[in-house]
């Protein structure tokens, strides 16, 4: 019998001769306990009989997180996270039977990729975030800014931040950080942590180009991506455009013309992510981002499919 608990407890040891197990088992959980992926899986000719290591595990399409109520099993949320969007735009929702686990694997990822959160002053700059309330990322900073205590907290544009002796760290979207007056005594001594969001607002950027353009502004070598979405428990983070999700989850890239066909690496196409922390929901998802894998596992996002609905939380302005 499947323990819900101890596969929670397992993910955080997750590593590459454990994952193929552990994988098969969420499938097969998943398989039996969510009805709607179910369907899509049969709908394939997909069943835990005929797959037989993670690489054959069919990935749900994003889209279905607006159109259905996306659980494995039978529970009561504690939480539902919303994607952005416009007015009369349909939303994806996540439910999330338990945001202490989201919390916890949020600072997991946090902490061993930059160390002790108690450790840093994080200011965070999320002006649409704030206003709408009901996102997974503001979430996830409301939980980091309780770990590092004050002075970190959310700061406006034209604000002044405060300095003190700990690391530093600006955690804003994309819009905020290219455009907004940020004044701090100096920052060049700050880390940019880039959450994206900038399209629908003005001439969309490429990703080189927006790290460029940040990296003259902060007098900065180095510029850190987040990147993560509201159908997803975990999230990568990464420097200079190149990402890393936790040893749980994976990136695999599809052919852009056969969603069916998983590419080697080093080929582009669409991004698709297992990620083992949403064994409540759909660990197997089917992205609408442009991607590449490059070795050790790292990856970096092109761009989006075209017609897909505009994302990130400038669209909230």
């Amino acid at each position: 019998m499947f323990d819900l608990e101890n596969f929670k407890t397992q993910i955080f040891s997750a590593d590459q001769s454990s994952f193929n197990n552990l994988a098969l088992k969420a499938f097969n959980y998943q398989y039996e306990n969510n009805s709607i992926y179910q369907a899509y899986c049969q709908y394939l000719s997909k069943t835990p009989a005929s797959v037989n290591r993670w690489q054959q595990i069919p990935f749900l399409p994003i889209d279905l997180f607006k159109s259905q109520k996306i659980i494995t099993g039978h529970w009561s949320p504690e939480k539902i996270f919303l994607s952005s969007g416009t007015t009369g735009q349909i939303r994806s929702k996540h439910y999330v039977k338990d945001l202490n686990f989201y919390h916890n694997v949020s600072r997991c990822i946090f902490e061993s990729t930059f160390g002790d959160l108690a450790n840093f002053n994080l200011y965070a700059i999320l002006p649409s975030y704030q206003q709408m309330g009901d996102s997974s990322l503001l979430s996830m900073v409301d939980h980091f800014i309780d770990c590092s205590g004050k002075p970190s907290g959310y700061f406006l544009e034209s604000q002044k931040l405060p300095s003190a002796s700990k690391k530093e760290m600006i955690f804003g979207v994309t819009y905020a950080l290219l455009d907004g007056e940020i004044i701090h005594e100096d920052l060049s001594q700050c880390m940019i942590m880039d959450t994206g969001g900038m399209k629908g607002r003005k001439k969309e950027i490429v990703r080189n180009e927006v790290i460029e353009l940040l990296k003259r502004k902060f007098e900065q070598t180095d510029i850190w991506t987040e990147y993560g979405m509201t159908e997803l428990t975990s999230q990568a983070y990464g420097k200079n455009g190149l990402l890393k999700f936790p040893p749980w989850s994976k990136v695999l890239i599809r052919d852009i013309n056969d969603p069916f066909w998983i590419k080697e690496e080093d080929h582009t196409g669409g991004i698709n992510i297992i990620d083992l922390a949403n064994i409540e929901t759909c660990c197997f998802i089917e992205t609408k981002d442009i991607g590449k894998i490059h070795e050790n596992g790292h990856f970096e996002v092109l761009g989006r499919f075209d017609n897909s609905d505009i994302r990130g939380c400038s669209l909230l302005i």
